[in-house]
């Protein structure tokens, strides 16, 4: 055997009708889309570590797991007591992830007669009765938008970790989320744990059966390059947090909160000025989710989540409320996912006005495979819902006055973003410098309490770039850089406003 291509490799069988292949995998990577085995558990993800036939790519397998007999297996993958598992071709195989440990609990619901499994790894004090019912209130409002399930059954494979992590990857029949740290699953993260598990789920619609046209089928041998992440990725993330809202998981306030994180994320970020979401969906290929240059690139998620929120706005404006996005994404589904046609972007515009009566040509040069500044767009939907973006300095002085975000390295503090034309911009200061001192000072304990004791004076900071120190000078300005954003309820809605936000939020 040769390999020909960085995953391929050619046997010469020389006329044999069947080959035993044996080799070894290297999983220590544990995270929602890897693969890994400790003493505690296996826990595989198929498409990174299965070989198939890409001449025979509707050929039947046969998966044999060898565990201890104390371990469980949780997967949409149903194995009999010998665990072996039928599975008819190799896209349900690489689409089908499975854990085997000792430490699995699971419950399940049922909705609209489809079932739903939850299974938690390593994870103690589960409190079921609130989570079944918060699971099956957004499972359920999901469902009704949609009117069927793609899958007769459904699972979401929870692994929770003990240190900080936060990831989610979907699959045809099932999602693995990786949680952590796991003491706090139930306490500050649970919003988290909601959010992703919505946002999961709704991709077995929404990518899973409704595919893009570059998707449809899935190429294993190559990138699946394409400009529609704003749909995939943007579309996923607005909803699955608005049906938390929809189902009343959530309250309105919880759900602001995380709807601001988006505009703060955007607002934040200058490269919105350089990269078009659709550009950002190709390159998201290319580079994954690492931050790339500074200023160059932008989230196909935060992105298209805003411009979801606008498009929303549109089509309930254009209809008087009767229709929102949930009906784009259910014409899509059946005129494309059900049908099992890939869409274009052109597809996804022919949608919109088809039902809003009215032309996005304009948003969709200007927005999506243009760069134009996102603010009138928010501010018209703020309006028209009755909400407001409250804006407010950041509490950091380096943030604010001089428009570098740091976060503390040892005893110095490394600087991790730059706001275009700051201070800290124009004085020479770059991502990944180490800030030693101020005005000779040396910055501890606090790198903010030092600049705030020099305030309103220019100042002199020492910096360590590549192994050698260097001083830097930094102006004062009277204006301020880094500011927090809030979305918030305006105190006084008008009775249109009320109207809109209640089709909106119900």
């Amino acid at each position: 055997m040769h390999k020909t291509a960085k995953d391929t490799w050619v046997i010469a069988t020389k006329g044999l009708t069947q080959i035993k292949v044996s080799y070894s995998y290297y999983a220590a990577e544990l995270n929602a889309g890897s693969t890994f085995l400790d003493p505690t558990q296996l826990y595989i993800n198929p498409v990174n570590c299965f070989f198939y036939d890409a001449a025979q790519a509707q050929q039947a397998y046969q998966l044999q797991l060898h565990i201890p007999a104390a371990w469980q297996i949780a997967s949409a993958l149903h194995f009999d007591e010998e665990h072996k598992c039928e599975i008819p071709n190799f896209e349900r195989l690489a689409d089908s992830p499975l854990i085997c440990s000792a430490a699995i609990e699971r419950r399940s619901y049922l909705v609209n007669d489809y079932s739903f499994h939850i299974c938690f790894n390593q994870q103690q004090m589960i409190p079921w009765d609130r989570v079944l019912a918060d699971f099956e209130k957004f499972t359920k409002r999901q469902l009704q938008d949609f009117g069927e399930f793609p899958s007769k059954e459904y699972t979401f494979l929870i692994q929770s970790l003990p240190y900080a992590a936060y990831h989610g990857v979907e699959h045809l029949d099932s999602t693995v989320i990786a949680l952590g740290p796991s003491c706090d699953v139930f306490g500050s993260l649970y919003t988290e744990l909601l959010g992703v598990c919505s946002h999961e789920l709704y991709h077995s619609w929404n990518i899973k059966a409704l595919r893009p046209s570059e998707m449809q089928p899935y190429n294993y041998k190559r990138e699946n390059y394409a400009q529609t992440g704003l749909i995939y990725e943007g579309i996923t993330t607005y909803l699955g947090d608005l049906y938390l809202l929809k189902s009343g998981v959530f309250n309105i306030e919880q759900y602001l909160i995380e709807f601001s994180k988006q505009v703060q994320k955007h607002l934040d970020n200058p490269g919105r000025f350089s990269m078009s979401v659709a550009d950002a969906s190709f390159d998201t290929w290319l580079d994954g989710y690492v931050p790339g240059a500074p200023g160059r690139k932008v989230s196909i998620y935060t992105e298209g989540c805003l411009l979801a929120f606008y498009v929303d706005y549109r089509l309930r404006k254009a209809t008087k409320n009767k229709i929102g996005i949930e009906q784009v994404m259910k014409t899509l589904y059946f005129n494309f996912g059900v049908a099992q046609k890939g869409y274009t972007l052109a597809d996804y515009q022919t949608t919109l006005e088809n039902l809003a009566g009215a032309s996005f040509d304009s948003f969709f040069a200007d927005y999506v495979l243009g760069t134009c500044a996102y603010e009138a767009l928010l501010q018209e939907a703020f309006d028209y819902f009755g909400l407001q973006l409250q804006q407010n300095p950041s509490k950091s002085y380096a943030e604010a006055r001089l428009g570098m975000k740091v976060q503390q390295i040892g005893k110095d503090w490394q600087v991790m973003s730059i706001y275009p034309g700051s201070p800290a911009d124009t004085g020479g200061l770059a991502i990944g410098d180490l800030l030693v001192a101020v005005n000779g000072m040396r910055a501890l304990p606090s790198l903010d309490h030092w600049l705030a004791f020099y305030e309103n004076q220019n100042k002199t900071l020492l910096i360590e770039r590549n192994g050698r120190l260097l001083e830097r000078f930094i102006p004062e300005v009277d204006r301020h850089f880094f500011v927090t954003h809030q979305v918030q309820l305006h105190t006084e809605r008008i009775a249109a406003q009320q109207k809109a936000f209640d089709h909106w939020s119900n």
